[in-house]
Order: structure tokens, then sequence, then C-alpha cells
């Protein structure tokens, strides 16, 4: 498995991730040492910030994991601090429109091709001592914005938003689109289950990867649905969260004891 995120998200082969929102860089130890290729680091849930997000994308470095981080908005400025402490790719959140979604991808990218701030000081720059004209090659090349559309507004601008070049993934959002569309939490309901495949549909026949959260610790419901998503084009996915699964581990033993 490769640590690069558009390596996985450009292959055919099944590639599984989950979301770190518990700040313990042990914990991304774990998930890279029980085989997933990658995390995704929460500065929107996750009661954390970028500072904590760099030392747990360190952790995944060390594990030959691929890293992302989800920011809380669509923030030029928040993009550029998480690429410059290196980490590779931004989720942005809430994203609805063509326009915000370009907003994002010129963020990841240097002037005069976007709006990152330049500076060689950085981690990802090597802290001064790497070749400028290199870095900029390289880091271009493999960085990248993800759209989490997770809204009816975002349904609804879907094929804009998947058109708009340089993106390099779109996520779709299950959870908070069931709330967007009043059924409350409930991912499961038809009607969200029918646009979720209108995202994924439009997506993919736009030639954007997708990647797709699945929730369920619940094993088999977790196969079900990764076999029905690959028979769509799909094949990366996010595995429930830390939290998620711990909770699930926790959980079958207190069963298993009678707790």
């Amino acid at each position: 498995m490769t640590r690069d995120l558009k390596a996985q998200l450009s292959s055919d082969r099944t590639s599984l991730g989950t979301w770190t929102q518990i700040a313990a860089p042990e914990l991304v130890d774990l998930i890279g040492l029980n085989g997933f290729g990658f995390t995704i680091i929460d500065c929107q849930h996750g009661p954390f910030g970028i500072e904590t997000a760099e030392n747990l994308a360190r952790a995944a470095d060390a594990n030959g994991i691929a890293s992302a981080v989800r920011l809380a908005d669509n923030d030029s400025v928040q993009i550029m601090k998480a690429l410059d402490a290196g980490i590779r790719h931004v989720v942005i959140p809430n994203l609805e429109t063509a326009d915000a979604a370009q907003q994002a991808v010129a963020a990841t990218q240097f002037a005069p091709h976007g709006l990152r701030g330049a500076c060689p000081c950085c981690r990802s720059g090597g802290h001064f001592i790497r070749n400028w004209t290199d870095y900029v090659a390289e880091e271009e090349a493999r960085v990248g914005a993800i759209a989490l559309v997770e809204t009816a507004k975002g349904v609804e601008n879907i094929e804009a938003i998947v058109n708009v070049p340089g993106l390099t993934a779109l996520m779709c959002g299950p959870f908070d689109l069931s709330v967007s569309m009043g059924f409350e939490g409930n991912w499961r309901a038809p009607e969200v289950s029918a646009a979720v495949e209108h995202m994924v549909v439009t997506a993919v026949a736009a030639g954007v990867p997708v990647m797709m959260p699945v929730f369920s610790p619940d094993q088999e419901e977790a196969k079900r649905l990764i076999t029905h998503w690959r028979t769509r084009g799909v094949a990366t996915f996010v595995i429930g969260s830390d939290k998620i699964l711990i909770a699930d581990a926790f959980s079958q033993w207190t069963g298993r004891l009678g707790g």
C-alpha cells in the first residue's frame, strides 16, 4: 500500500482508511499497524487544531500511511497551514458550490497559479533545506483538495463541483446529508441513499475519484456497503472513526462478560 493518497485514489484496488478524532499519536500508530492505508485527521469535529494535527501526521508518516486533514471550513489560511505542516490533503466540509471548490483548489497551489503563501521554512518545505524550485514542483503534484459534499444544496450543484479542474476527490457525507434533507441522521433513508448514488455516478462520470464513509461498525453491513459501492466505481472507503471502532470493541467485551 502506498502512503500517497492520490495514488490510492487513482487505483482500482480497495483502499481502507478511517477518521482520527482522538488526539493520540499511539492511536495513529495502531491505525497504521493494523493495515489501514490512510487516516483523516479531524480538525472540524475533533477538539484540536493544526498544531496537534501536525504531530498526528508525523505518526502517520512514521507508520507509512497517508494522512489528510478535515478543516473546520474552506479557509485559505488554514489550508496553507495544513499543507505547510506536511499534511498533503485537505478535506473541505460543507462544500456546496463550484466557486467554493475553485477557492479550495487555488489555496493548495502557489502563485501565479493559486493563492497559497510561499514559505521555504515550513515542515513540508524541509525547513529551508530543500531546493525551492524542486519543492514547488513536487508539492503541487502531491497535495490536493477533497470536496466533502454533505448538504442538499451541494447535491444540487454536484455536476459543477466535480468538474472543477484540479479537485483531487469527492467525499460524500451521508450523515450530515440526512440531517440537511430532514431525515435526522438516518443515513440509510432511501432518499439519502438516492442522493448519494447520484453524487457518485456524477463524480465517476467526470473522472473524479470518490471517498465513501462507511459508518457501521458491523462488519457484515460494512462489507455489503463496500460491495455495493465497488460496483459503482468507488474504491476508497473511510471506515467508522477511531471512536466508533474503539467503542464497538469495548462493547463487544462488556457484552461477552455480561456487562
